[in-house]
């Protein structure tokens, strides 16, 4: 009679990878609390580590070093909790939406939503960018990347005849680049005290009485 088989295992692939997903959130978390308290030079991977209940390797084989734990937290803050992207969200309303005027104000609630989460980020990286070239590096590619999307959605309202005649392509993307930029919303909301839907309020209207036709 032969030995009993023991059973092979399966690979549980899929609770891995949520494990990790876990881990990597909760070190996400605690970095971002380091770094807004710490600022970035007082912030190291050992005190992320620390902080999150990991080692210093998890971290480094996660995001790779210091900056790329700050790409990955504003990543996450753009991204939002709900189970659609919030830039997802605002593509569909984009493209579903014929009154340009609707588009407009709607990206201004998209702005309530991500601007808390994603501007003290973003200030983070401008600020520590002044003495850490890495991290001005990553502040370029940010900024790049935002000028990128606003020009995704100029396009959209220049291609359907909504701007205001004489608007060129590059006129609706830096009026939409500059009124969504951190620099503004630490003004208005972090120094002036505005309610955040003040703020949006303010962001939609002024886009629609600069592009759009009267």
């Amino acid at each position: 009679m032969g030995l009993p088989v023991n059973p092979v295992r399966r690979y549980d692939s899929r609770g891995r990878r949520e494990e990790a997903r876990r881990t990597q959130a909760r070190v996400l978390r605690a970095a971002q609390r380091l770094f807004l308290t710490d600022g970035y030079a007082g912030t190291t991977i050992a005190a992320i580590a620390l902080t999150a209940g990991v080692s210093s390797e998890t971290v480094y084989k996660a995001f790779g070093n210091k900056p790329g734990v700050v790409r990955a937290i504003h990543d996450r803050a753009l991204a939002g909790e709900g189970p659609i992207p919030t830039v997802g969200q605002s593509d569909e309303m984009r493209a579903r939406e014929p009154d340009p005027r609707k588009i407009i104000r709607s990206w201004g609630e998209f702005a309530t939503q991500v601007m808390p989460r994603v501007a003290p980020i973003l200030l983070l990286v401008r600020s520590a960018g002044a003495s850490a070239p890495e991290v001005a590096v990553l502040w370029e590619e940010l900024e790049d990347q935002r000028l990128e999307r606003m020009t995704e959605n100029a396009r959209h309202l220049l291609d359907r005849g909504h701007l205001r005649e004489g608007c060129s392509l590059e006129e609706a993307r830096d009026v939409l680049w500059a009124y969504t930029s951190p620099e503004l919303y630490e003004r208005l909301v972090l120094r002036q005290g505005w309610p955040v839907d003040r703020y949006g309020r303010f962001i939609s209207e002024g886009i629609i009485a600069t592009i759009l036709p009267a």
